[in-house]
């Protein structure tokens, strides 16, 4: 017979030392915590926590938990598991059996209130989806979080079937304001600045999506002080070169944490998820392919033109993209248009999730940090990512024609367009402010554009631009 409790015992401490069951979890709560411990309470269907490997989902669930536990849910109803365990691949463990087992528990326990089962590394349990959807069409009380890779396109298309009773929650690595305020959680004097900040940073966002009203002229947002634009220009700097993803902050060794990177986030996803989700013949031409997009994030591109430079053909580039994407690898945009037919097709530009990832693979060391040509193009990927996770982006193209560029014109209502420049150098001149005045001009519709700067000096307005520091921009819109 199956001892469910010697199996789940070992995942779930809390049963037998609920205070004691939690010293190694960390104390920085990440912004989607909050916002799943509203959604425990609020949404009907099940939770989805998924992204890279290695970006804290276990951590995550863990922290749900001893949050539940301190609202006073009983430990016995706090049930969690991993579908990584060993003992799954052994026979003595009948997976339907200890499902159903389960589900008896839960239906024991209803009288107390509803079950919470955390179910984590899913997508290595076959026909997951089919277990889920049983027990949630019947009503079990329970609610669930399950949590699964990102770079297993199976787990994606798995999810698909719980169209409706799922609801997904992207977890990507630690952005520059996670990363600052992860950095600064016992420096209370700028902690108390960098969040005050961000609140302000609400109002002037109101200025780019809900009210045209409100402009660069009634919007105030102090300058940091000079000690927080220090601690921030020194952290951007680490940021760059260490990225987002926290178990590389602890590694001794600059040659240790671009191990970890190339092996756990690049080499692991091509050479074990696609290969066993696509089943690539030939991993080392996505591995080129890939490469081929490192060394040039965003510069406009075309398929063709990378097919030819990296001996690839155009079709099997169509088909290593969405893959790419698919796995938090790269992103892409497309030229902006009005109407469906005014780009070419395969014309498009490229950023990626996290730029240590570039420093690792191409194996960069700290001096890229006197590079201003490569920090160009690092400031606008921070950019890049922090306008694709602001919630008043609703889709972001670029910009080119022949007599004016803009790096990101984002979409913030019906035919309402945010235009956003990039100017990280050391002397911003009239000219800089060209692709962004053509623009507003011909698009009457376009609110107050935004020039990221690399200099605390250039904030303010200029040009009727709103010029923001970079380090400033990533508080405020991220």
């Amino acid at each position: 017979m199956l001892d469910l409790q010697a199996i789940f015992r070992p995942y779930n401490p809390w049963w037998a030392e609920p205070h004691s069951s939690f010293e190694n979890i960390p104390a920085f709560h990440r912004p989607i915590f909050y916002q799943l411990c509203e959604e425990l309470r609020t949404v009907p269907q099940i939770l989805s926590i998924t992204g890279p490997r290695r970006i804290g989902k276990s951590t995550l669930l863990y922290q749900l938990i001893q949050n539940l536990l301190a609202e006073g849910v009983p430990a016995n109803r706090l049930i969690y598991y991993s579908f990584d365990d060993p003992a799954l691949i052994t026979k003595r463990i009948k997976v339907d059996e200890l499902i159903d087992k389960a589900m008896k528990t839960v239906l024991k326990q209803k009288e107390e209130g509803p079950t919470y089962l955390f179910l984590d590394e899913i997508q290595r349990l076959d026909r997951w989806e089919l277990y889920l959807k049983k027990y949630y069409d019947l009503k079990y009380p329970m609610k669930v979080v399950i949590s699964g890779s990102a770079s297993s396109p199976i787990f994606k298309k798995s999810r698909e079937s719980l169209l409706g009773r799922v609801k997904d929650l992207h977890l990507l690595p630690f952005s520059f304001r996670e990363y600052a305020l992860f950095s600064l959680q016992e420096k209370n004097p700028f902690l108390t600045e960098v969040n005050a900040l961000y609140a302000l940073g609400k109002t002037a966002q109101g200025m780019f999506t809900e009210d045209p009203s409100i402009t660069i002229d009634n919007v105030s947002l102090p300058v940091p002080s000079e000690a927080l634009q220090r601690e921030l220009d020194g952290l951007l700097e680490r940021y760059v070169l260490e990225g987002g993803f926290p178990e590389v902050w602890t590694l001794p060794s600059w040659v240790a944490k671009q191990e970890y990177l190339y092996d756990n986030q690049v080499k692991k996803v091509i050479y074990e998820d696609l290969i066993l989700a696509a089943e690539f013949r030939k991993p080392e031409l996505l591995k080129r392919f890939y490469i081929s997009l490192l060394e040039m994030p965003g510069r406009e591109i075309n398929v063709q033109s990378v097919a030819k430079e990296t001996n690839i053909g155009a079709l099997q580039i169509e088909k290593y993209l969405p893959l790419l994407e698919m796995t938090d690898l790269v992103y892409r945009i497309s030229k902006f248009r009005t109407g469906p037919l005014r780009v070419r097709k395969g014309l498009m530009k490229f950023y990626l999730v996290d730029l240590a990832l570039r420093n690792a693979v191409l194996r960069l060391s700290d001096k890229l940090l006197s590079d201003d040509t490569t920090l160009g193009l690092y400031a606008e990927n921070l950019v890049f990512l922090a306008l694709k996770k602001w919630k008043g982006t609703i889709q972001m193209d670029y910009y080119r024609e022949r007599h004016g560029e803009v790096d990101f014109i984002v979409h913030v209502g019906p035919h309402r367009f945010l235009p956003v420049e990039v100017k990280y150098r050391n002397e911003i001149k009239a000219g800089d402010f060209s692709g962004l005045r053509k623009f507003t001009s011909k698009f009457k519709q376009s609110t107050q554009p935004i020039m990221v700067t690399k200099h605390w000096s250039d904030f303010g307005k200029r040009e009727n631009a709103f010029l923001l520091p970079l380090p400033m921009f990533l508080l405020l819109f991220d």
